[in-house]
């Protein structure tokens, strides 16, 4: 499935699953079939410059922290 031709409201939940720090990038792959990286890129498509950076720094910080996060 590519970013190009997903729904407005379809990318709408996929940013705020991706925002959220309940649900990983395996939930995400399930519910709509994007991979991390493809997350990403919609992420960087859909939001402001400085919210992406600050998206990431928190995924990269989690993800240091716990064994299993995004």
């Amino acid at each position: 499935m590519k970013c190009e031709a997903l729904e407005p409201a379809t990318i709408g939940e996929i940013i705020e699953m991706a925002l959220s720090d309940h649900a990983s990038f395996d939930q995400i792959r399930a519910l709509h079939g994007l991979g991390p990286d493809e997350v990403k890129v919609l992420m960087r498509q859909n939001l402001k410059p400085g919210s992406y950076r600050a998206w990431r720094r928190r995924v990269r910080a989690f993800a240091d922290r716990r064994e299993v996060y995004k």
